[in-house]
């Protein structure tokens, strides 16, 4: 990755995973900045018929505020959002959330292609996507997205992941992405103050 990118301000951080997810995240959010001024747009694959508790697990180890996201609700820069179980989270202009009952994609609703789609058409290059673990292949064209308008394109280290097959199927699709464990993940999200990340070096997955 050129170091000229590190010069763009990152305004939005989306991630994507499924099977291991609340295990990465628990490793990521809290090395989110006080001060971040970037928000956040999480996909964690649930069972569609349970309430989620992400907003309760996550919202004490969090810096900044977390909450599940609502229909038609402005976004609100350095906050944390949760895609509801069973609902489509996309970005729209102003920018604000939009939830979605149309169908799965990759047999997921919420899927992390939708998400990450419809991010990169609104932030562009100062978007951030970030594949985690996952047990099928969701998250790989929307990754594409992602590079596609000169965002940022990290995935976890298919060796380090509960589930690789996602982070595997990613990295394939996206040659340009870099592969990093969680602690350098978490290294990076930790300078996101500023709004300019350091990317990590490029490591082997």
């Amino acid at each position: 990755m050129k170091s000229s990118r590190a010069s763009t301000a990152i305004d939005a951080i989306v991630i994507g995973a499924s099977t291991g997810g609340v295990e990465a995240l628990g490793a990521l959010l809290p090395a989110l900045p006080t001060n971040l001024r970037a928000a956040v747009f999480i996909v964690l694959h649930l069972p569609r018929e349970r309430p989620s508790l992400l907003v309760d697990i996550f919202k004490g180890k969090c810096a900044r505020p977390v909450s599940e996201a609502q229909d038609k609700e402005p976004v609100v820069p350095g906050s944390v959002y949760f895609a509801p179980p069973n609902y489509h989270l996309l970005i729209d202009k102003g920018p604000q959330l939009a939830l979605s009952a149309d169908e799965p994609v990759n047999f997921s609703r919420p899927s992390i292609d939708v998400l990450f789609e419809s991010a990169a058409d609104v932030y562009g290059e100062r978007l951030m996507g970030i594949i985690l673990t996952g047990a099928n292949q969701d998250g790989a064209v929307g990754l594409q997205a992602v590079q596609r308008v000169g965002g940022i394109a990290l995935v976890q280290q298919p060796r380090g992941a509960d589930a690789p097959i996602m982070p595997e199927a990613a990295l394939k699709q996206n040659p340009g992405a870099q592969a990093c464990s969680l602690e350098q993940l978490a290294g990076l999200l930790g300078t996101l103050a500023n709004g300019r990340p350091l990317v990590p070096p490029h490591a082997t997955n």
